[in-house]
C-alpha cells in the first residue's frame, strides 16, 4: 500500500510551482479576469459598440447593475474588506517568504495582483458612476488593458519566480 502512495505522489508533484494544475489555474484566473470586464463579459462590449442599438442598451443596463453592486458592497463594507485583505495578503507574504511555504508563495502570486485588480475595478467604478455612463467603451477598454497589463507582469513574475523554485529545489 505504501508503494502506491509513493509513485502516485512521485507522478504527481505536490509542489506548487512544478505542478501542471498550479499554472492552468493561473491562466483560468488571468483569462477570466481579462474576459470579465466589472462582471461584464468583453464580448458584449465589442458587440454594443459594433451593433448599438439594444445590444448598446442591455450593455449599460448591465455595467450599471454591476457597478451599483460593487460599489454598494465596497461602501458598505471596505474597511472590514480591507483588514480582512491585508491580513490575509500579509499572513501569505510572511508564510511564504519568511517560513518559505512555497504553496503560500504560489497563492500570494495570485492572490496580490488580483487584489489589485480589485482596486481598479472599483477605481472603474467610481469613474462609470461619475460620468453617467459618458464614455462607457472606452473605460471599459481602458480597465481591461490595465488589468491585462496587470496580469501580464503578474504572470511574469510568477513564471520568473516559479522557475527559480524550481532550479534551486532540483540542486537540493
Amino acid at each position: 500500500m505504501q508503494d502506491w502512495y509513493l509513485t502516485v505522489f512521485e507522478l504527481i508533484d505536490m509542489r506548487s510551482f512544478s505542478n501542471l494544475w498550479y499554472w492552468i489555474a493561473l491562466a483560468v484566473v488571468w483569462s477570466t479576469a481579462s474576459h470579465w470586464v466589472l462582471g461584464v463579459p468583453y464580448d458584449m462590449v465589442t458587440r454594443a459598440q459594433r451593433s448599438g442599438g439594444q445590444a448598446e442598451e442591455d450593455l449599460r443596463d448591465i455595467v450599471r447593475v454591476n457597478v451599483n453592486r460593487l460599489l454598494y458592497i465596497t461602501e458598505t463594507s471596505a474597511m472590514w474588506m480591507l483588514g480582512i485583505g491585508t491580513f490575509m495578503l500579509t499572513s501569505l507574504a510572511i508564510l511564504g517568504f519568511v517560513y518559505w511555504v512555497e504553496f503560500a508563495q504560489a497563492v500570494l502570486l495570485i492572490a496580490l495582483p488580483m487584489s489589485i485588480v480589485f482596486l481598479l475595478s472599483v477605481r472603474t467604478a467610481r469613474r462609470i458612476r461619475d460620468a453617467d455612463g459618458e464614455g462607457l467603451h472606452k473605460m471599459l477598454q481602458s480597465h481591461r488593458f490595465y488589468v491585462q497589463l496587470t496580469g501580464m507582469i503578474a504572470i511574469f513574475v510568477t513564471a520568473f519566480w516559479g522557475m527559480w523554485q524550481n532550479m534551486n529545489l532540483g540542486v537540493l
